[in-house]
């Protein structure tokens, strides 16, 4: 009697069959029965059934056995497990599905949560975690994670679409929030690269320009990829198909900031269609010219003006960044006096020095600092002084923190105060940006080229933020940030090796830490008491040289 296990692949797909057998000879030929089919079976049940018939013809041996067992450290099994059973919850293991590249996508996705950087930093994470054991993987490099890029690109609508039916609730209001962000390149071959406006303040590096479309409640449904010349007014008519198509069978509102939906934009928009934005300050002064708009509606609680084509304006003023905005009036004044004074005493000491020079010079940085409208750098003989216009000032100053929400929403749909809420929601997408920009996940520098690579590149942020939001928000009540959490803690949960007489067996996971323990527990995630020990080793093609170069 043995065990019969065999694994086949079809169209991409692999299938692993495991029957119990026995063997008999008929006419002198060798026939095999099958006992059992045991396919059903855990991997470790399978090894458990495999050592009990190595042992079959002394059972004893299984005790003395114990004595040959040998424990070696494995590889980090903590956070990678608890970061996979978090993607099966949100629906990205779903939506990825359990094709290899399926797989090989997921891990891009938790490699990014663990540790950010280039494909080839991903094989080697890989090397030192249970990524092929949890995730039922055979070996890979970094030219298949590449390869996978293009297959999240090809497929990056039916992931979106699957996640968008996972995460989206049918009585949820169909409330999508937009805005994009723009990101530099270091080198200059990207296929997407290109100057525009840069957010970064990156001058002289190209970019390229990243739309995020989010829920009601801030969760990343779509995003995509423009060109970095692309101007944010352009990137939303595609945005529009994208929820009419996809997401759509429903009234729609798509809120975005003032620079995203203009006029004709506005105009764009399908019939039912709703939208929320915001005006600029020169449109402000606009309406308040006209009437359309009072000053004394600018206060701290909210107020709105519906105009006579039914147009919503939602008007607020700030205290707080009204504050701001006056001391940091008053510390670019300073910094023009500082200045003045400056070059005063400069030409108290040189007698030849010209006057006009210093006093271009201070001017220079009035208007740099915006504040020449009403702080004026005047001669008294060889000493600069800057006056400060009153009315000027007063009148500068009339707007701070004020500003107007517009929207087509009809009052019975949502009240001036929702209307107001569902702007500021924008900053759940402004936090994606933040997140995925900076050395959380560290969505530059971009270590590719290709645009379809590019694209598969912001996919696997997307989706590693959906993790990385998920998790601080099970952990907001533990001392510990999502990095330290897993890169301090529950990295440190290694696997144990069991080889019995020489020959591996599986893999035992010890019991964790306090901390660990707490870390799990807030995040709902069981760890097993054991791993199947596959055997698969995953190496980079680009081996790293045995001695490196000295300085």
């Amino acid at each position: 009697m043995h065990l019969d296990s065999s694994t086949v692949r079809v169209k991409g797909k692999s299938y692993t069959r495991h029957l119990l057998r026995e063997s008999f000879r008929v006419d002198g030929k060798v026939k095999h029965r099958t006992i059992a089919n045991l396919s059903s079976c855990s991997p470790q049940e399978i090894e458990a059934i495999r050592l009990a018939l190595r042992h079959k013809g002394d059972l004893a041996s299984l005790v003395k056995a114990r004595e040959s067992i040998e424990l070696r450290q494995g590889p980090s099994c903590g956070a990678v497990w608890v970061i996979h059973s978090i993607a099966r919850e949100l629906g990205i293991v779903r939506a990825l599905g359990c094709t290899r590249q399926g797989k090989l996508a997921l891990w891009q996705v938790i490699a990014r949560v663990l540790d950010q950087g280039s494909r080839l930093s991903a094989v080697r994470l890989a090397s030192g975690h249970a990524a092929c054991d949890i995730l039922a993987l055979d070996s890979f490099n970094e030219d298949d994670l590449y390869s996978n890029l293009d297959w999240l690109d090809h497929n990056q609508r039916r992931i979106e679409d699957r996640l968008w039916q996972r995460t989206t609730n049918a009585d949820e209001p169909g409330l999508y929030l937009y805005d994009v962000t723009s990101s530099y390149l270091e080198g200059t071959q990207n296929e997407l690269a290109a100057f525009g406006y840069n957010r970064d303040g990156k001058k002289g590096k190209r970019q390229i320009v990243i739309g995020l479309l989010c829920n009601a409640r801030g969760v990343p449904v779509s995003i995509e990829v423009f060109l970095g010349n692309t101007q944010d007014p352009k990137t939303v008519a595609s945005q529009v198909h994208k929820i009419a198509k996809r997401f759509g069978g429903r009234a729609v509102t798509l809120v975005g900031d003032r620079g995203m939906i203009k006029g004709p934009q506005i105009e764009a928009l399908p019939a039912d269609f709703y939208y929320i934005t915001a005006i600029t300050k020169v449109q402000i002064e606009t309406l308040l010219s006209s009437g359309t708009l009072q000053m004394c509606l600018f206060d701290e609680k909210v107020s709105e003006v519906i105009a006579g084509d039914g147009v919503r304006y939602i008007l607020r003023r700030n205290a707080a960044r009204a504050e701001d905005i006056a001391r940091a009036r008053k510390d670019k004044l300073a910094a023009v006096e500082r200045t003045a004074a400056s070059q005063t005493t400069y030409l108290a000491e040189h007698p030849r020095a010209s006057v006009a020079r210093a006093l271009h010079m201070v001017t220079a940085r009035a208007e740099r600092l915006k504040i020449a409208g009403w702080a004026t750098v005047t001669e008294d003989g060889r000493q600069l002084r800057v006056t400060v216009d009153q009315n000027a000032l007063t009148e500068a100053a009339k707007l701070d923190g004020c500003y107007v929400i517009k929207s087509n929403l009809p009052t019975a749909t949502a009240d001036a105060t929702t209307v107001h809420d569902r702007y500021r929601d924008l900053a759940l997408v402004e936090r994606f940006f933040r997140t995925s920009k900076t050395i959380e996940l560290e969505m530059r520098p971009v270590f590719v080229r290709l645009a379809s690579h590019t694209r598969g590149h912001t996919l696997v942020v997307m989706l590693a933020y959906c993790i990385v939001r998920e998790l601080a928000r099970r952990w907001a009540n533990l001392d510990l940030t999502v990095e330290e959490a897993l890169t301090n803690h529950l990295n440190l949960i290694t696997t144990q090796h069991v080889v019995v007489e020489g020959s591996p067996a599986y893999q035992k996971i010890p019991q964790p830490s306090e901390t660990n323990r707490q870390l799990l527990a807030a995040a709902n995630v069981t760890l097993p008491a054991a791993l199947p020990d596959r055997g698969v080793t995953v190496a980079t093609r680009k081996k790293l040289p045995t001695r490196r170069k000295s300085r």
